[in-house]
């Protein structure tokens, strides 16, 4: 990880800090004041995004340290265990959204002042989460952060959610101009609801991907990939055992080749060291180490029978 990267991927962390305070304290100062439990919805959610982005940004910091002799792969499996850690809160959250809406829609009775305040702030943290989300996933993906990753998933889920929100607030309003419309009182509760579904379904879809992560299931399509490419070097008769796996920004990959077993070590080494750089062009940042063996003369390997 060079330090231009590094530096690139803690300011987007610290950048994505300072916008969920702001967010945060000014949706539980309007929620509040308005009374609006879509926006105190939001206001959780927000807040719950603060502690996320925290721990992205300790993440970021700690997944970019170099291995040591605890760590020798490095420490990227630091960014898949935050990004799981972000999905339980958020899945907390739900909870609480959900009791309370319930309670809003059948047993209780809270008077929603949409006023222009709870508008204004609705559009204000969408505009904000528009451009953090977008900075986070242009960083994310240029430096396969995972953490940072499942930070602009959160906040790009916060955009349709304060749209919901903003729905509900409008609904509020129209019981106000339109007395016989009253039941309209409930949209906010119903929009909280709303707020709750999407982020449940982002929350499950970020746990299952955090879960391969920590699984070290192989990205999709990627041994394929190495395959492809192993199988066109010249001087390869075969190969097995190809394994590939993330950790953080890091991309691990083991592959055995049967060369030529009567060329030179060096001439060997010179063809594992060609492998190697062929799979890092196509695999930024990648770890890669191929292992040589001698072809057998019947073409048949006892140690491994998934040659390919």
């Amino acid at each position: 990880m060079t330090s231009r990267a590094h530096m690139e991927k803690k300011s987007a962390a610290v950048n994505s800090v300072v916008a969920a305070v702001f967010l945060t304290s000014l949706k539980i100062s309007v929620g509040w004041m308005t009374g609006s439990l879509g926006i105190l919805a939001e206001a959780a959610h927000s807040g719950l995004d603060m502690v996320a982005a925290l721990i992205t940004w300790l993440a970021v910091r700690i997944s970019d340290k170099p291995a040591d002799q605890d760590h020798l792969y490095g420490h990227g499996k630091v960014e898949n265990l935050s990004a799981l850690f972000e999905t339980v809160l958020l899945l907390v959250t739900c909870v609480w959204i959900i009791h309370e809406a319930y309670d809003r829609l059948f047993f209780k009775t809270v008077v929603v002042e949409a006023s222009v305040w709870a508008f204004l702030v609705m559009a204000v943290s969408i505009a904000v989460d528009i451009s953090r989300s977008k900075m986070l996933y242009k960083v994310a993906r240029e430096h396969k952060s995972q953490a940072l990753e499942a930070d602009a998933l959160h906040f790009r889920t916060d955009i349709w959610s304060s749209a919901v929100v903003i729905l509900g607030l409008f609904c509020v309003k129209l019981s106000d101009w339109f007395p016989s419309a009253a039941w309209l009182q409930k949209a906010d509760a119903i929009a909280a609801l709303g707020v709750a579904l999407i982020v449940i379904f982002v929350s499950m879809e970020l746990g299952l991907r955090t879960l391969r992560g920590l699984l070290d299931t192989a990205p999709k399509g990627m041994v394929e990939q190495i395959t492809r490419i192993i199988a066109e070097i010249p001087g390869v008769r075969n190969f097995h055992r190809v394994r590939v796996r993330d950790a953080g920004a890091r991309t691990f990959v083991d592959a055995h080749v049967l060369v030529d077993g009567t060329q030179s070590l060096e001439a060997a080494h010179r063809l594992t060291d060609q492998i190697e750089a062929a799979i890092r062009s196509a695999v930024p940042n990648a770890d890669v180490t191929v292992h040589a063996e001698p072809f057998p003369a019947d073409g048949v390997h006892l140690d491994d029978e998934r040659i390919i």
